[in-house]
């Protein structure tokens, strides 16, 4: 009866590792990123079943996504208007598959010990490794991971994702935590003391070295001025608008309004004004440029000298199909080509993912958005003298396209975004952190405009300026400093870098195993 008491108290560990996890990502500190992996990883180390183990990983990962992306529920409720009951289900359903990294590291962990029989010691750094590796090519919606955390809490060792980017800081997050596990096993004895104090050590060490990177950015050379216009535009009135059912000239007239309130108080020239995701409600691009809304939109800026960065709707003939889009006009009112159009597309909102090989899931969910994908990080913004990098909405959280623009020669970045769908507890704040990010990756300023907030700008040195209210109507005015020819960073440079290093490392431990097996 005891042992069996014991066995169902061990289930406590994979929800203790959610908690400690859920409770650790943005807008919580974390507080137990270094270890939360600890609890779940003893109580594999003490199952002789793979159900037990995939089914440890299922609540360790099922209990972090409730804690830290219950926004979920509230988008189901807003985008895809499902009533509280439905949405909570949705979000159940979620929970369930969104996070499955862990359950498969669990997994190959289990199958590759029972082949191998490997050390105690040589199981846990594998153990630990499959989990780096899953974490690093899991498939999710919104592609966050454990490296975000230590910039949305002002950590300094978050510079270092110059060199390793944010999901290089998550694999040294996830890896520490096994020293923490060796630290706790050992905790009776000197081993487990001295590994303590290494990791404490490591971590300042890193945060020093933080601050060193951070002051040695290059000091800018030029510097922009920018108004940033949040017109807080409800979901109703933005979706009437889109379906043609009304709002379209309150939703123009709004930004209007708010941008001449922001240039009137503006002392200094204003090298352009930044308007949100899809901000201007009708179809924008050339064959579209003598429409009402256009034109009154190319009077508005050429009276007032003044240039424009908006999203907008467009249509890509070639298949028929309408955009996303982000346009530049000129202080005549002028577009500029190239045009950027968005490429990578939110399922079940802007595409349904299989479509294309069975056409009849449209009939199952009509309302779902149909566009068409761009080229990609092929070309930069053109306006003046700027080089512009184009963003819309979540492809800020994909380091990859950011690179394509950084190899472009992109000065500074663009991002336009609508967050309205997911209330104002997590979402807003994870998207932006996720965001900036790429700034500090990269090296470079972006000015991030969103429907509803955040909207802010982020220095090359990842400082973050004024931020917006959210749900609040709103503009800003910055000056950005920036770098005419932006430096190249060591991740820039080798970018797969850290993918190359863990695959390197699991090779070697599979190796390892099997000289191990041979040799007994």
């Amino acid at each position: 009866m005891k042992f069996k008491a014991m066995q169902r108290c061990q289930w406590w560990l994979p929800i203790l590792s959610g908690i400690f996890i859920g409770t650790s990502y943005i807008p919580f500190p974390p507080w137990a990123s270094l270890f939360g992996f600890v609890p779940l990883w003893l109580f594999w180390m003490q199952q002789s079943t793979l159900k037990n183990v995939v089914l440890g990983g299922m609540i360790t990962s099922f209990v972090f996504t409730l804690i830290g992306f219950n926004w979920v529920t509230y988008l189901l409720h807003e985008f895809a208007h499902l009533n509280w009951t439905l949405s909570l289900v949705g979000m159940v359903i979620y929970g369930l598959i969104a996070h499955l990294f862990v359950p498969i590291a669990g997994l190959f962990w289990f199958l590759w010990q029972r082949r191998f029989n490997p050390s105690q010691r040589l199981s846990l750094v594998m153990m630990a490794l499959l989990t780096t590796l899953s974490e690093f090519y899991s498939l999710t919606l919104f592609d966050w991971n454990f490296g975000y955390s230590w910039f949305g809490a002002g950590v300094p060792l978050y510079q270092w994702a110059e060199y390793i980017g944010f999901s290089g800081l998550s694999a040294l997050t996830l890896l520490t935590n096994l020293a923490f596990y060796r630290a706790w096993v050992n905790r009776s004895n000197r081993t487990g003391k001295l590994t303590l104090m290494a990791v404490v050590w490591g971590f300042v060490l890193l945060n020093a070295g933080g601050l060193w990177l951070k002051s040695r950015v290059p000091a800018p050379d030029a510097s922009l001025n920018a108004v940033l216009v949040q017109a807080n535009i409800g979901n109703s009135e933005k979706m009437a608008a889109e379906l043609g059912e009304g709002y379209t000239l309150e939703i123009f007239k709004r930004h209007l309004h708010l941008t001449d309130d922001a240039l009137a108080k503006s002392k200094d020239k204003v090298d352009f004004v930044l308007w949100p995701e899809t901000a201007f409600p009708v179809l924008l691009g050339d064959e579209f440029k003598f429409n009402d809304y256009p034109l009154a939109l190319s009077q508005f800026l050429k009276e007032r000298q003044q240039a424009l960065i908006t999203g907008a709707y467009s249509v890509d003939r070639s298949v028929r199909l309408m955009t996303n889009s982000l346009f530049a006009l000129d202080s005549n009112g002028q577009l500029t080509a190239p045009h950027y159009s968005k490429t990578i597309l939110l399922a079940f909102g802007e595409y349904i993912p299989g479509e294309q090989w069975f056409p009849d899931i449209r009939k199952w969910l009509p309302p779902t958005g149909h566009f068409a994908r761009g080229a990609g990080p092929t070309a930069l913004l053109t306006l003046d003298d700027f080089k512009i990098g184009p963003q819309i909405c979540y492809e800020s959280l994909f380091p990859k396209f950011m690179l394509g623009l950084a190899q472009l020669g992109a000065q500074f970045i663009v991002n336009v975004t609508n967050d309205s769908w997911y209330g104002t507890w997590q979402e807003p704040y994870q998207h932006m952190y996720m965001t900036l990010a790429r700034g500090v990756e990269f090296r470079r300023p972006i000015l991030r405009v969103t429907n509803t907030g955040i909207s802010t700008v982020s220095l090359a040195t990842g400082q973050i300026l004024e931020r917006s209210p959210i749900h609040e109507e709103w503009t800003g005015l910055y000056q950005v400093p920036y770098l005419k020819t932006p430096p190249v960073t060591f991740y820039q440079n080798y970018f797969y870098l850290v993918p190359i290093l863990l695959w390197c490392g699991l090779f070697t431990l599979f190796v390892m195993g099997w000289f191990a097996k041979e040799k007994r």
